[in-house]
């Protein structure tokens, strides 16, 4: 980690974040091409209580999530027309949409984000003891930071994802969670 007092150190990033207009595509590319898996489902999402930009919103997406080496990499599939980043001004399509920095504490993230003028565009509970906030570090569309406050059996689950991919196959490249 570097820059103490800014976004940097809260955490390395762990994740590139994509919204591909054609899903089933990019799975393709990320499995085949690229060598990325396998890639777990999650389909609806819902993140209540959540606010865009501090106003209620609910989104509900698909996302599959996959290692390429250490680095996750999460295809997300918005699945309402709900306000959100993944929609409107902040639903950039086929190019890297977000980083998520995983850390201990959303207070702190949300100090953190403050500190450095980083508006916060979304934000939400994560499960009972998690949270997220995507933040604007002042670049706009494409750039956001997602800092992800795991919920109790995250951490596991994500080890579970990685430890799948080492030595992978390439069989059963999209494996369902929910």
């Amino acid at each position: 980690m570097a820059g103490t007092g800014t976004l940097a150190s809260l955490g390395d990033v762990m994740q590139l974040a994509f919204v591909p207009s054609d899903f089933e595509a990019a799975l393709k590319h990320w499995t085949e091409v690229i060598g990325a898996g396998p890639f777990f489902l999650l389909p609806n999402v819902s993140l209540p209580d959540g606010r865009y930009r501090g106003e209620p919103s609910d989104p509900v997406f698909t996302m599959a999530l996959g290692y390429w080496g250490d680095m996750q990499i999460e295809l997300i599939q918005p699945e309402n027309e709900a306000a959100s980043i993944y929609r409107g001004d902040y639903g950039v399509a086929d190019r890297l949409h977000h980083v998520c920095v995983l850390v201990d504490s959303i207070v702190e993230a949300r100090a953190r984000c403050g500190e450095v003028g980083a508006e916060i565009i979304f934000e939400a509970p994560v499960g009972d003891t998690g949270g997220v906030i995507y933040a604007d570090p002042g670049r706009g569309p494409g750039n956001l930071v997602e800092l992800l406050e795991p919920q109790a059996g995250t951490r596991e689950l994500f080890a579970m994802m990685r430890d799948a991919a080492r030595g992978w196959d390439g069989s059963e490249p999209l494996r369902s969670l929910g």
